[in-house]
């Protein structure tokens, strides 16, 4: 754990190490992003010592100071996923159940709710905790607002109205939910929700592109998740279940394709779409790392749903994350690259050079199989480790365990430091540039889910926990 000990000895309670100069970066409020987000991780990996040191550190974290924060509004979202919950997370996970954690977990949540207070009971996306103690008006909401951003603070709310016994938290998620369950269907590519909508009317009849990636993905992600977390049996589990099951076949049907491989791969991607004038949807061929969690989230749901269909598309989607890993030269796929798209999905596809030449825009640069990259960066993500992690567990075939291994061995070459791993700029070139970022997902959840693929299936077994979008295990309830 070279990049814990790091974030110990030169970044303590700072959000983020810098892993090439040994500094640091406060971007989420400067309480300590990556030392509560690593909280369960290091629990799982057996280091007790180091868990308890940074508990006792994280539970002294002033949330009621907003002089304390770096910035002046904090994102609702992030803070719900790593702070909110990484605390319900550490706690659940502990043998001692440590009552400290549960009590922050519930002065964050509180501080969170506060968001929702706001003429439709919608939570503001920024929220400005100085504003708020001066009882200012908050930060105006932007018209123009990403779909993730509301969506997915169900798992962390509901998770918290469970452990205390508050519905309101709860009740605040579901009020978002029911907003999109009501126009899921009224949209311009029913079953799925645009990237972008206008948070001032909630009007999601109006956007045109729809994608499940950037700005959109842990929505998504949060509709299989939730009927686990509330039991699958209740009216509300239903709901989540019928949300889950529109959305992944409209994805199944318009989004998801078969690319051009030099090997002739019978794999897919996900793409892009954007519905014209007509109503006619159009696929880009326009792929991005976020959309790995796909293949996990698709094979869950053939497990829980004994959907064969979807556990057979998610073992096709984890293995063309495999294949982008294979394709470029580092060993890792950029943020955002195209590919050439077969005819079918189920039909053969041969490798084509002419046609690749053609299209490669001119990227000289630009390897086989991929025609254009708009970001050539690597942020540490885990998408991809996070659904070879899915299939492992969910089939037992061994052979995911040698794409995690290959995967690790790629990203370790290529963004190790001194002081642990740092960011890519540009993964097409060899070596790949390095940028002295180092996110707080790297030890939240990359390295989490590394571990888990060679752990035993009981160690946070996926029939007792569901994870959120941060890795950070919830129990099950049980009955």
């Amino acid at each position: 754990m070279r990049a814990w000990t790091s974030y110990k000895e030169k970044a303590w309670f700072k959000d983020e190490l810098s892993p090439i100069s040994g500094s640091f970066r406060n971007n989420y409020g400067g309480w300590g992003a990556t030392l509560v987000d690593t909280l369960d991780t290091l629990w799982i990996m057996g280091l007790k010592e180091d868990f308890q040191q940074a508990v006792d550190a994280a539970v002294t974290i002033d949330f009621s100071d907003p002089e304390k924060l770096s910035m002046e509004a904090i994102s609702v979202f992030e803070t719900t996923i790593r702070f909110l919950g990484g605390f319900l997370s550490a706690y659940e996970l502990a043998d001692c159940k440590d009552q400290r954690l549960l009590n922050k977990a519930t002065e964050l949540g509180d501080m969170l709710y506060v968001a929702f207070d706001t003429p439709d009971r919608m939570p503001t996306n920024k929220w400005s905790p100085r504003k708020g103690a001066k009882g200012e008006a908050q930060p105006p909401a932007s018209d123009d607002n990403i779909l993730a951003d509301r969506f997915s603070l169900s798992m962390e709310f509901t998770r918290l109205s469970q452990l205390t016994g508050d519905m309101r938290y709860f009740d605040a998620a579901q009020r978002i939910t029911q907003h999109f369950a009501d126009q899921q269907a009224q949209t311009k590519l029913p079953g799925m929700w645009p990237q972008r909508y206008n948070v001032e009317t909630m009007n999601l009849t109006e956007g045109n592109s729809f994608t499940l990636g950037a700005e959109a993905d842990s929505g998504y992600e949060y509709l299989l998740k939730m009927v686990l977390l509330l039991g699958g049996n209740d009216e509300y589990a239903l709901q989540y279940e019928k949300m889950y099951k529109d959305a992944m076949d409209t994805a199944a049907k318009h989004m998801f394709f078969r690319p051009m491989t030099t090997d002739n791969s019978n794999v897919l991607l996900s793409g892009k779409v954007t519905v014209d004038q007509n109503g006619n949807p159009l696929l880009l061929p326009e792929s991005e790392h976020l959309t790995c969690f796909l293949g996990g989230t698709l094979a869950m749901g053939g497990q829980i749903l004994d959907n064969k269909s979807y556990l057979d598309i998610g073992a096709k989607l984890t293995q063309g994350c495999a294949w982008a890993y294979r394709a470029s030269p580092s060993g890792i796929v950029p943020e955002n690259y195209q590919t050439i798209k077969c005819p079918s999905l189920s039909s053969p596809c041969a490798w084509d050079e002419a046609l690749w030449e053609e299209q490669r825009y001119g990227s000289f640069d630009i390897p086989k199989g991929f025609v254009a990259a708009r970001d050539r960066r690597y942020h540490l993500r885990p998408e991809a480790i996070e659904s070879v992690f899915y299939l492992w567990r969910i089939t037992g075939d061994s052979a995911y365990q040698d794409i995690a291994w290959t995967m690790f061995e790629a990203i370790e070459t290529q963004t190790k430091t001194e002081f642990g791993n740092a960011g890519l700029t540009d993964v097409f070139t060899q070596p790949a540039p390095k940028t002295d970022e180092m996110e707080s997902f790297w030890l939240a959840e990359t390295l989490k889910y590394l571990y888990l693929v060679f752990s035993e299936p009981e160690l946070v077994s996926l029939d007792e926990w569901v994870l959120n979008t941060e890795a950070h295990p919830f129990r099950i309830p049980k009955g």
